[in-house]
């Protein structure tokens, strides 16, 4: 059995198979996901599994150097926003190097969703709890 925190096989290959600057989109219940992405669906009920702490497991085995967030997010839902900046914080502390953030509107960040490499899908239902993720180097 799999010893580290993220159990989950679709995701666990996702993280292994992508490449430098590649990306995957973490998202809330709502997000439409673009019909040849790979959907990877954790929804089970409203709120379950949270957008926050789906993105937390994800982070503890995939090095990222990007995030690209909604402008929405901030203004729509501030304390989930703000949870999610602590939560890269932290991963630049753990990882030693600085991750970039950047802001489009929402409508430009659902065109981006159709270059992910999967749609992780939460039971998130805080609107635009959604986050893409652009894959670093280890090293």
């Amino acid at each position: 059995m799999k010893k580290s925190t993220l159990l989950n096989s679709d995701i666990a290959h996702l993280v292994s198979t992508l490449g430098h600057t590649d990306e995957y989109t973490i998202c809330d219940a709502g997000l439409p996901i673009p019909q040849h992405v790979p959907r990877i669906d954790l929804a089970l009920t409203h709120g379950v599994p949270g957008f926050l702490e789906t993105v937390r497991v994800v982070l503890t085995e995939s090095q990222i150097e990007g995030v690209i967030i909604a402008e929405e997010f901030a203004s729509v839902s501030p304390e989930c926003h703000v949870a999610l900046l602590a939560e890269i914080k932290q991963e630049e502390g753990r990882c030693g190097k600085s991750i970039a953030i950047q802001y489009l509107s929402h409508e430009a960040f659902k065109q981006r969703t159709h270059s992910s490499h999967a749609v992780i899908r939460t039971g998130e239902c805080t609107p635009y709890a959604n986050v893409i993720f652009q894959a670093g180097v280890v090293f």
